[in-house]
């Protein structure tokens, strides 16, 4: 992964390893209010080893500040090409505005060129308004399509 120089700061973006775990759990924390979050260092090791994950973290001055997490997903329309998920994009509040999230989501745009990918997809809540901006400013278009939900507590 790239490590990127900041004014006053070190700022590097890695794959997570299972002692990732707390940190990344308090991020998530800072996503959303579920108190059944669970994030598990077992299964971070997983997917640690799995070469169509990416569960990335940025650092700076050797704290974890930033996650998100990218899947390649097994595709026809395009020959062999896969496209790509992202989600639990979260940067810790004390960290945002310093090029933190443009460093990982442009780590995520690398994962998925060097996989040949079709396109990258991610769904952000309505409310978030900030978060579109950064991702349109990244290069996403809210206007092309549009994410639809359903979550577990509602299936069948």
């Amino acid at each position: 992964m790239k490590t990127t120089g900041m004014p006053t700061s070190s700022l590097q973006v890695r794959r997570a390893t299972f002692e990732d775990a707390a940190r990344i759990d308090t991020l998530y924390g800072q996503l959303v209010a579920d108190t059944a979050r669970c994030v598990l260092p077992e299964r971070l090791q997983a997917l640690s080893e799995d070469p169509r994950t990416a569960l990335l973290v940025a650092e700076i001055d050797g704290q974890v500040c930033a996650t998100v997490l990218v899947s390649l997903c097994e595709d026809v329309m395009y020959g062999r090409q896969p496209f790509a998920v992202v989600e639990n994009v979260v940067v810790d509040v004390a960290a945002r505005n310093r090029g933190v999230g443009a460093a990982l989501m442009r780590e995520v745009e690398a994962f998925c060129a060097a996989s040949d990918c079709s396109k990258i997809m991610l769904l952000s809540s309505v409310e978030r308004t900030d978060a579109h901006r950064f991702f349109e400013r990244c290069g996403f278009d809210g206007s092309i399509k549009r994410g639809l939900v359903k979550y577990r507590r509602s299936f069948a």
